[in-house]
């Protein structure tokens, strides 16, 4: 402004520099831009090289619905003549497509569900086991924020079923709708549209009393709830270098982490309930419907009890199971190769078992179910269950007199009370140690007759300990060197 009054007042740009203390050329360029009816305080804007494919930009992202990559966008303005930068591109697209979304954003009216209505589950990618895949289904009761999280091996129908029953049991009852989403074992096509239901999967349902509905396809929004389960499940309980779990050595492990992370978030207070789902769940099972005594087949197959062996007839071939389910009921499918234990614990059903199928005359046995139980094809070694006085008095001298009885015994040895009462004596008058270490070494060297006990006990008092052997040692030997062969053929 004071260039400007100076200009005025002299009407001369080299008097009205001088005024002011600037260059005349930038006082008449000032003045050139006022007379102009511009901004003399704007600063000058050079237009991007981008600008004139600006609209074609546009076009490429409306045929695409947002989806169209910078990089392409990027060949084709190089075809039509732009000589500008890829990042100059990635940034007009960018602006273009968050027009784009503003103008097509999907909107939303908040979803409040009534309690005992909705219950939403889907699958998710487990962690590897044994270097074995598995898989986490994921269950959301959506009044209460309840959340139930269950290891499995596969995604076949009877499994579904199973975490089906496992979760509605955990849960208390049964809502009126179970929403998922589309796979194979819930929806077997679409005609026109419509969603043709599995009947295996319509029969579980009438079983508990509820009804299976299934979202849009390709449209996880609608079914966020288990889709918000599923991903926080798998930050928590997959191993990835961003938690950094370690692996997990067995099943058992990746269930009880599972059982646990439920216990932490379905004791957690809600951000948009502010409340514990635990203490919401106490008020929707009052919503809920009874569930039926026993589970639907499919989540259980056939029948089985569990022998005290520890194991379970199946196509007359054995199968062993963990401890702890002796007597008791389990059920047992085959999914594909395999076959499958399940059991009802505390939780629900679970399975415990799986193995493959074996063929009449082969039983599949693991050692794991065994862990306390000596089990080898190998003949057991002998106990020595003492019950006399000189029994008891003859096993107390050591571990050299249970070798000498163990070895006597199984070679046949005559009048063993009456060696067992000399050794006693014996032990008496030299003492227990002497007599013992003779012992042990009788047993080694298989010398059992009546003479050799003493015989030993007096070798053992007028020779030298046995740590105090001379052996044969290169450093000491007497057989001559090698070195007047070292000019042998020079």
């Amino acid at each position: 402004m004071e260039i400007l009054e100076a200009f005025d007042l002299t009407r001369c740009a080299h008097s009205a520099a001088q005024l002011v203390g600037v260059d005349e050329k930038t006082v008449a360029r000032y003045v050139a831009i006022r007379d102009a009816g511009g901004d003399p305080a704007g600063r000058p804007v050079n237009r991007p090289k981008i600008d004139p494919f600006v609209e074609k930009i546009e076009e490429l992202v409306e045929a695409s619905e947002g989806k169209v990559r910078s990089d392409v966008v990027h060949e084709r303005l190089v075809a039509m003549g732009f000589t500008g930068v890829d990042r100059t591109t990635r940034r007009a697209v960018a602006r273009a497509k968050q027009a784009w979304k503003a103008g097509h954003r999907r909107k939303y009216r908040p979803w409040i569900p009534d309690p005992g209505m909705w219950c939403q589950f889907d699958w998710g990618e487990g962690p590897k086991v044994g270097g074995r895949r598995t898989q986490l289904f994921c269950a959301w009761l959506s009044w209460s924020r309840f959340r139930v999280v269950l290891p499995v091996w596969d995604q076949t129908l009877g499994t579904l079923v199973s975490c089906l029953d496992t979760t509605l049991r955990r849960i208390g009852g049964a809502p009126t709708y179970l929403l998922t989403d589309n796979p194979r074992t819930v929806t077997m096509d679409r005609v026109a549209g419509l969603p043709v239901r599995h009947p295996d999967i319509v029969s579980a349902g009438r079983h508990y009393g509820c009804k299976v509905e299934t979202c849009e396809p390709f449209d996880p929004e609608s079914k966020g709830g288990a889709e918000n389960t599923v991903k926080i499940a798998k930050a928590d309980l997959v191993p990835t270098g961003a938690n950094l779990l370690p692996e997990y050595g067995s099943f058992a492990e990746l269930a009880d982490a599972c059982f646990q992370w439920c216990e932490r978030v379905n004791n957690r207070v809600h951000r948009e309930t502010a409340v514990t789902p635990i203490a919401r769940l106490a008020q929707e099972r009052a919503h809920l419907h009874v569930l039926p005594a026993r589970p639907h087949a499919l989540a259980l197959g056939e029948e089985r009890v569990v022998e005290p062996d520890q194991t379970i007839r199946f196509g007359s071939v054995r199968y062993s199971t963990p401890d702890g389910h002796q007597g008791s009921r389990v059920w047992v499918r085959v999914v594909g190769d395999e076959l499958v234990v399940t059991a009802r614990g505390p939780a629900g059903l679970a399975e415990i078992a799986r193995h493959l199928l074996s063929t009449p005359g082969n039983p599949r046995i693991l050692d794991a179910h065994y862990a306390s139980t000596r089990c080898t094809s190998a003949p057991r070694p002998p106990r020595i269950r003492p019950r006399t006085e000189t029994e008891v008095a003859f096993l107390d001298l050591g571990e050299g007199a249970h070798r000498w009885l163990i070895e006597a015994a199984a070679t046949g040895v005559t009048r063993i009370r009456v060696k067992m009462l000399k050794a006693l004596e014996l032990a008496a008058a030299l003492g227990a140690q002497r007599v013992d270490e003779a012992l042990g070494l009788a047993a080694i060297a298989g010398r059992f007759s009546d003479e050799d006990l003493p015989s030993i006990v007096d070798h053992l008092a007028t020779s030298a300990a046995v740590t105090d052997v001379v052996r044969a040692d290169e450093g000491f030997s007497a057989q001559p060197g090698t070195s007047g062969w070292e000019a042998f053929g020079a």
